[in-house]
């Protein structure tokens, strides 16, 4: 112990750095869902068993241990322990409001004072480090002088903390809480802020070349980066309707409070048990932190009353803040959240048109809005550092709040727009901005046209370069696409001919086996195809184009496709099923499996030892629930595995990556079969992580649509069948 106490705290801090990416996911994801459970060491290569990551509980677990060993350790291991919040329980979201703000009750004043009195004893004695080298007596005595100088620098006339801070908590006179007034002392990021650039003109003025140490903060919500509420619930505590709308957990208020003490946050998700929450104020701290605040104006000094004081300050603060990357908003369709929205783009987004109803409150209204306008922008506001956007499901939102919301993020990579009211005016736009995207999902846009998407797949630059695309239909709302337009799509569109596509949905889009074979470029990084709801579409095309063209595929959705599958159609209106239950499932096996993902037989008296390869990397296959019921128990190694909701896969359960290489015909003892072997038997009662070939686009981590998430997240991608 006391070796390691002699370490340097930056070698401590980087050794907590690489226990916390030991539980980052692959860069290369394995498709496969994550098994907990000790199962080896990591590899950071695709591979389900032994898992590419480590899991995050350990991750935790490692860090809160290395928080038990001295004081050292707990400054090296807090950061990365806080570095990642996902809320789930209301206590847990009421312990953390407390914890990152300080709480309700307790003296601003005090933990202030507190926290000037460490950041001013840290720095002084980095800086005396280097250049005392007396006695315990001259030290002490340096220490005061250092001190003294910095004390010096913020009393000056023009300093930003009033002297009453400057003093320790217990040298002032008590007073009873109860007859405090609210505190106006300034805020606790331009006091900490001021004593930093006290602290920089004391050592410039000594000329010493002397490493400033980061100023001390008892809140830790400096060091969130991630938030999301993916996992929040309510349900199960047994609280009235009138507890449920009076006495909200989450709630703007505390949302805007923990994002005002979190400047380096670069994630955040939202859902909809929660997006009551989502108020004006919160949205502004959310997009108007970093570049944003640093382009906008202040008002004008004349008139300025406490309300501009305020919003002056924040701005202020924003500044310092780093911009937000990725932004998850799935399904947040509140009248709270639309209603904010709708201002936060009105507000910032549109240009003042100068007409009005002439009613008071609309009057009142625009005054305010266009103050803001006039005063805090000179040319439209974009968002530069946010990269990924995801808005599936947020259905309320008109297309003339949704069209320059979307634009006014100039750096995207990873968009979804699946299930809203996108335009094909805003899909124009969006191509000729400068926005790169390398995942995009258009899934059920009932307002877009085959035309639309065409030209802008074919035309744009900023589709040039994508890798992930999904454009899913389903009955319901099928594609809009026609042959036409597929044809010109697999023939011009740049994602198409340049080979680089791993996802890829055209499901309800009208495909023939000549667009297959003949027309469509071979994709040999293609890794997930979905090729459902297309009733004309026969077997032996899917086939030949997944042997000769996209052999690396590894999932295959077929839902409702081919007439040789097509037992389960019957029903008024639409005639009796085509082929019989068994004859599907013989089909089935003699047509996709059997050719695609068996290895050739080789002979016991070859003089080498040969391993016989699959023509294709294919084991996952998606079917309708009737023609997984058609297919019993399976065959061979061939199981069903049932997600969540209402979908179900036709799994090889002795197939998967194991330590960066995809292997077939596992033991009946290797733990991945095993896993296999256990989802399969739980028949859809397992947690909503389960599934393959994602209908949601993860954004929070920058996996996209071969991402892995859980929780309600997790269920939109994996168990909801629409």
């Amino acid at each position: 112990m006391s070796t390691i106490s002699r370490y340097p705290s930056e070698l401590l801090f980087t050794i907590c750095a690489h226990i916390y990416a030991s539980g980052l996911p692959s860069a290369r994801s394995s498709l496969d869902p994550i098994a907990l459970g000790d199962h080896g060491t990591p590899t950071a290569l695709p591979s389900s068993m032994p898992p590419s990551n480590s899991p995050e509980p350990l991750v935790r677990r490692t860090l809160v241990n290395l928080c038990f060993v001295n004081h050292a350790w707990y400054d090296a291991a807090k950061p990365w322990l806080w570095q990642r919040i996902e809320v789930r329980l209301p206590r847990s979201w009421l312990a953390l409001v407390d914890e990152i703000t300080g709480g309700e009750d307790q003296s601003v004043e005090d933990h202030t004072a507190l926290a000037v009195e460490q950041s001013i004893h840290a720095a002084t004695k980095a800086a005396l480090a280097t250049t005392t080298d007396g006695g315990a007596s001259d030290e002490e005595e340096a220490l005061e002088k250092w001190k003294e100088s910095i004390l010096e620098t913020l009393n000056s006339p023009d300093g930003s903390i009033p002297p009453f801070l400057l003093s320790p908590p217990a040298s002032r006179d008590p007073s009873p809480r109860r007859l405090r007034a609210k505190s106006q002392s300034p805020a606790r990021w331009k006091i900490l802020r001021s004593i930093n650039d006290a602290v920089r003109d004391v050592i410039q003025r000594n000329q010493l070349d002397v490493y400033i140490p980061t100023l001390h903060d008892s809140r830790p919500g400096r060091f969130v980066q991630h938030l999301d509420f993916n996992h929040f619930r309510t349900i199960g505590m047994r609280r009235s309707v009138e507890e449920g709308v009076t006495s909200r957990f989450v709630t703007g208020e505390r949302v805007g409070a923990i994002l005002k003490e979190m400047p380096n946050l670069t994630a955040f998700g939202a859902t909809e048990y929660m997006d009551g929450a989502l108020t004006l104020p919160v949205l502004n701290e959310l997009f108007l932190r970093g570049s944003p605040s640093q382009g906008i104006r202040g008002r004008p000094s004349r008139g300025r009353g406490p309300s501009d004081d305020l919003e002056e300050d924040d701005r202020e603060r924003r500044r310092d803040c780093k911009d937000l990357e990725a932004v998850d908003l799935a399904g947040c369709v509140s009248a709270v959240f639309v209603g904010a929205l709708t201002e936060f783009v009105k507000t910032h987004l549109l240009p003042q048109d100068g007409h009005s109803s002439g009613s008071e409150d609309e009057d009142r209204i625009e005054a305010r809005r266009s103050r803001t306008v006039r005063f805090s922008r000179e040319e439209s506001l974009t968002f530069p550092g946010l990269l990924r956007l995801c808005l599936r499901g947020v259905k309320s939102i008109q297309p003339r709040i949704l069209t320059p919301f979307v634009l006014a993020f100039p750096s995207l990579t990873h968009l979804d727009l699946s299930a809203t009211r996108v335009t094909p005016e805003l899909l124009g736009a969006l191509g000729d901005s400068s926005a790169r995207l390398r995942s995009l999902a258009l899934a059920r846009c009932t307002r877009l046209t085959g035309k639309s998407i065409r030209d802008f797949l074919v035309q744009a630059p900023a589709a040039a370069h994508i890798q992930q695309l999904t454009l899913y239909g389903d009955q319901t709302f099928p594609s809009p696409l026609s042959t036409d337009d597929l044809r010109e799509i697999f023939t011009l569109a740049p994602c198409f001919t340049s080979g680089e596509l791993t996802y890829l949905d055209l499901s309800s889009s009208p495909v023939t086996k000549e667009l297959l074979e003949d027309v469509c470029r071979p994709q040999p990084k293609l890794r997930s195809l979905g090729l459902s709801y297309i009733p004309e579409l026969e077997l032996e095309a899917i086939a030949t184009f997944l042997k000769t063209k996209a052999a690396h595929v590894e999932v295959l959705t077929l839902i409702s496709t081919s007439p040789e599958l097509d037992w389960g159609r019957g029903g008024a209106g639409i005639g009796g099923p085509r082929v019989s239950a068994r004859q599907a499932s013989i089909t089935l096996h003699a047509k996709i499996i059997g050719p695609l993902c068996t290895p050739p037989y080789t002979s016991i008296l070859s003089p080498e030892p040969i391993v016989p390869q699959a023509p294709t990397r294919l084991r996952i296959i998606e079917l309708s629930i009737p023609a997984l019921v058609s297919l019993g128990f399976g065959a061979g190694t061939w199981r069903i595995i049932r997600s969540k909701g209402g979908r179900g896969w036709y799994v090889d359960t002795a197939s998967g990556w194991v330590g960066g290489e995809l292997q077939r015909r596992l033991s009946s003892d290797h733990p991945l079969r095993a896993e296999m072997e256990r989802l399969a038997d739980a028949n859809g009662n397992v947690n909503s992580g389960v599934g393959w070939h994602a209908r949601k686009m993860e954004v929070l981590h920058g996996h996209g649509m071969l991402g892995r998430e859980d929780g309600l997240y997790g269920a939109v991608s994996f168990a909801y069948q629409g």
